[in-house]
């Protein structure tokens, strides 16, 4: 009998136990973490460069005895441009990036001077005008950052950039009576342009508004070293070429 017994009790505990087990609340899996960041993006940008970029001309044509002049011109101007990059989420907190950009610029400085000098009956003029041009640039910079909160970046970036640059200087020598009649006249000058390695630091905060899109806002400054430009024409120029940037931009992340 008590064998009995204990085969009906086996029997019964194996048929409430899947009912039983079937019953027990289970628990739901973590949410997954949503990443806006890791990816491919593209995006456009605007803004404006400005730099001082101080000249020494090494040898002078007129008036005779006149050796070296300098300047600092205020070379300025918009910019607009496209930017690609890829960002890697690491944790909550750190993204790092790589950015590569193309931008065109509108930069410029000019400056006429001149100088008379009497002789006797006559007059001679010189005048000198000179342009220096920043006519476009790229950079290749790494990214590294941290999310304040999910959707807003504050980052540095620094890397290589690529430049070109134009200068040019003209300088005219006349001749003529106190009256103002030109007797002679002779122009002598060169132009040349440039293109050159530096590089780029800065730093720039990005938020995004959907899991695609986003809104940057950088500065950034360059530094291409000094370049003597003209050589061997008797107005070699030496030019120290940085510049500052800020611009704005908006990223499409693609994937």
């Amino acid at each position: 009998m008590k064998r009995a017994l204990i085969a009906i009790a086996v029997t019964v505990a194996s048929i409430g136990t899947p009912a039983f087990a079937a019953d027990m609340p289970v628990k739901a899996p973590p949410a997954p973490v949503v990443d806006w960041w890791t990816g491919l993006y593209v995006g456009a940008n605007g803004g404006y460069s400005w730099g001082r970029w101080d000249s020494t001309s090494s040898v002078g044509i007129f008036p005779p005895g006149i050796t070296g002049t300098t300047a600092s011109p205020d070379v300025k101007g918009w910019l607009g441009g496209f930017q690609a990059g890829y960002n890697w989420r690491i944790n909550s907190t750190w993204l790092a990036g790589l950015e590569g950009d193309i931008q065109w610029t509108g930069e410029r400085a000019s400056s006429t001077t001149g100088i008379s000098i009497p002789l006797g009956d006559f007059v001679t003029t010189v005048t000198s005008d000179v342009d220096w041009k920043f006519a476009w640039f790229d950079t290749f910079r790494g990214r590294i950052g941290a999310l304040i909160d999910p959707t807003t970046l504050i980052y540095l970036t620094g890397g290589a950039a690529l430049g070109k640059f134009e200068f040019s200087q003209f300088t005219t020598a006349s001749i003529s009576t106190i009256g103002g009649t030109v007797l002679a006249s002779a122009t002598a000058g060169s132009s040349e342009s440039t293109t050159r390695w530096g590089g780029a630091v800065g730093a720039g905060v990005e938020k995004k508004f959907t899991a695609r899109w986003s809104a940057k806002a950088e500065f950034l400054y360059l530094d291409f070293g000094s370049h003597t430009f003209v050589t061997g024409s008797g107005i070699d120029t030496n030019v120290k070429l940085n510049d500052f940037i800020a611009r704005a931009g908006v990223n499409l992340k693609l994937n």
